[in-house]
């Protein structure tokens, strides 16, 4: 047990374990004891930026709707979209030793597993995301990334004149790039975590900054006796995914800034994804204008990475440096939560293990040291 500095007890919250990683490097031991080949194992990580841009090229030509239908050669493949041959096959050679794509002792290549959510219309596909994660705006910030560790501010701000959602409010392109981009790798997440949280029956969730409502779906359409209620910006509710067959008349969707407001009403409020694109102090106040929403019987519950400690591979840790480059914002470990919610005057309680990379911190909301409206500190 930990006592707050407002005196009262908290429990500790237990981290979940990291998640394996798929795709470790060939030479690195699984005893973790250190690459067998230091030359091998460096360059490849060096060259870590081909892999992106491999992998970008195969999702731009469709390789993997392509061999959807069968294997197919590089010939083949290259005729079908345009391109060289003798190149393309190197391309997805590369790509294959990473398991996205396979190739037989004949020279046919076909799809894997690993390759399989990059076809467009394969359910909860990750082709969106993958276009929006190498993208020129994930791209550049990564490349100035020494910047960014010299100044301690992002390099998007300084590349493209303004920081990422000023950006996005300004560039209808930008912004259908980060919506469409935002809804495609949440799709896979969104039903694993609405099954890892026990809501109560007869509530009203409502998702802060729930771009185009994936999660708030999978919820309502897990849980028959819920409603919801959909809370972001103009341009992402107006493509919602809500309008679907058994949710009629259990949802809302509601436009408005985060930082001004949030929809009262509610029994379980839900930031997913929202945390990690901002520093403290605009965490605080987030976290503030949903404890002025929020009933005394209420919950939030924030759906994140929840980084582990030690040196084991963790999607979090690589997702913290994106943000680090893009944003403001990090990835942060449970105490860091516990942290960032005692500020707002929320409890954590527990957080609770999903079979995909985010968490679930369950809080409730804890006696009141700062006034409604207040915002952060800093």
């Amino acid at each position: 047990m930990t006592t707050s500095s407002a005196g009262r007890s908290t429990e500790r919250p237990t981290i979940p374990p990291a998640a394996p990683l798929a795709g470790r490097p060939a030479h690195r031991p699984a005893d973790g004891r250190g690459p067998e080949d230091p030359v091998a194992f460096l360059v490849e990580h060096a060259l870590g930026h081909l892999f992106s841009a491999a992998l970008r090229t195969a999702v731009e030509y469709r390789i993997a709707d392509h061999l959807a239908a069968g294997p197919r050669t590089a010939e083949q493949l290259a005729e079908a979209t345009g391109t060289h041959a003798p190149h393309l096959r190197r391309l997805l050679r590369y790509l294959a030793t990473r398991d996205i794509f396979r190739e037989d002792a004949t020279g046919t290549f076909q799809l894997t597993p690993g390759a399989r959510p990059l076809c467009s219309d394969e359910p909860h596909s990750l082709r969106d995301a993958v276009l929006m994660l190498t993208d020129e705006t994930f791209r550049r910030s990564s490349a100035a990334l020494a910047e960014t560790v010299r100044t301690a501010g992002p390099s998007f701000d300084r590349i493209f004149g303004a920081p990422l959602f000023e950006v996005l409010a300004a560039d209808p392109g930008t912004r259908e790039l980060f919506d469409t981009g935002m809804a495609s790798l949440s799709g896979p997440v969104d039903g694993l975590v609405a099954e890892s949280y026990p809501f109560p029956e007869g509530s009203t969730v409502v998702d802060v900054g729930g771009g185009r409502g994936g999660l708030l779906r999978a919820v309502l359409e897990l849980h028959p006796s819920l409603t919801g209620v959909l809370y972001d910006q103009e341009p992402a509710i107006a493509r919602h995914l809500l309008d679907v067959p058994g949710l009629t008349g259990r949802w809302r969707a509601e436009a408005g800034d985060f930082f001004t407001s949030v929809p009262a009403g509610g029994d379980v409020y839900v930031l997913k994804h929202v945390l990690h694109d901002w520093p403290d102090a605009a965490c605080v106040d987030i976290l503030r204008r949903v404890r002025d929403a929020v009933p005394a019987h209420g919950r939030l519950l924030l759906v994140d990475a929840v980084l582990p400690p030690g040196n084991a591979p963790h999607y979090g840790k690589a997702m913290d440096v994106a943000m680090m480059a893009v944003t403001e914002g990090r990835e942060r470990t449970a105490e860091e939560y516990a942290t960032l919610l005692s500020a707002a005057d929320f409890r954590l309680t527990r957080v609770l293990s999903t079979p995909a990379f985010p968490s679930i911190v369950e809080s409730v909301p804890a006696e009141r040291t700062t006034p409604r409206g207040a915002g952060g500190a800093g």
